[in-house]
């Protein structure tokens, strides 16, 4: 019994530090950022939505997803997004070329938004004012096109 004991409490540290170190060894949770774009016209190409962090905001964002467009409203899921910090914009690629067209002079010629229905003035918002905060499960992030 006495061996017993003593070969319980030799491998008590070991297990304490073990049960310590385990959450930092596993990855941290994800969530999911449902994107619900409105004023969509409808049967026209694919609504394309993108999640971008500060550093990535208008330019190669870290998500992105595309669906067909639905009238009125078109819902985009993007799964496994990091808690934190993010920004999320949308467009309707009414010609399905995979990118947001523009005029001679670079102003959008389809509907796009942002998160927090950031305002385009003489360019596009800052990060800021289009920022929300994901947490794990489901961050729902309303956009409406313009």
């Amino acid at each position: 019994m006495r061996h017993l004991l003593r070969a319980l409490l030799s491998a008590a540290p070991a297990a304490v530090l073990a049960c310590t170190l385990l959450p930092a060894a596993l990855p941290s949770s994800a969530a999911t950022v449902e994107v619900r774009v409105t004023n969509v016209a409808g049967g026209k190409g694919k609504v394309n939505v993108a999640v971008c962090d500060r550093e990535r905001f208008l330019k190669q964002c870290a998500y992105s997803a595309s669906v067909p467009a639905q009238a009125g409203e078109t819902v985009v899921s993007l799964k496994d997004i990091p808690a934190g910090t993010w920004a999320v914009l949308a467009y309707q690629d009414e010609n399905a070329n995979g990118q947001l067209d523009r005029n001679f002079i670079g102003i959008p010629k389809e509907n796009y938004g942002f998160s927090r229905d950031a305002a385009s003035r003489f360019g596009p918002p800052g990060f800021d004012d289009a920022a929300i905060e994901v947490r794990d499960g489901t961050t729902v992030a309303p956009i409406r096109l313009h």
